[in-house]
């Protein structure tokens, strides 16, 4: 495996830990910002705060992934 490819992958790994960091606790707060509200939507009481962090997880993974193989795609257009 030579340099640009460790590279590369360094980049989606680090991008893609990053997403679902992210996206795990955005959707953690938010769920739990729902169950503090004055008024509770029977949404808010209906989805599970596990599943919908690990939605929000899957989301960032991809999210990350996505960007990192597009700044890798840039860069590499761009020299």
């Amino acid at each position: 495996m030579d340099i640009k490819t460790k590279r590369l992958l360094l980049l989606v790994a680090s991008c893609s830990v990053a997403g679902v960091i992210l996206g795990g606790t955005s959707s953690w707060a938010q769920s739990n910002l729902c169950l503090q509200a004055e008024r509770i939507t029977s949404d808010c009481l209906t989805q599970n705060p596990v599943q919908k962090t690990i939605q929000g997880m899957s989301t960032g993974l991809l999210a990350g992934a996505g960007a990192a193989f597009g700044v890798a795609w840039n860069v590499r257009h761009n020299d």
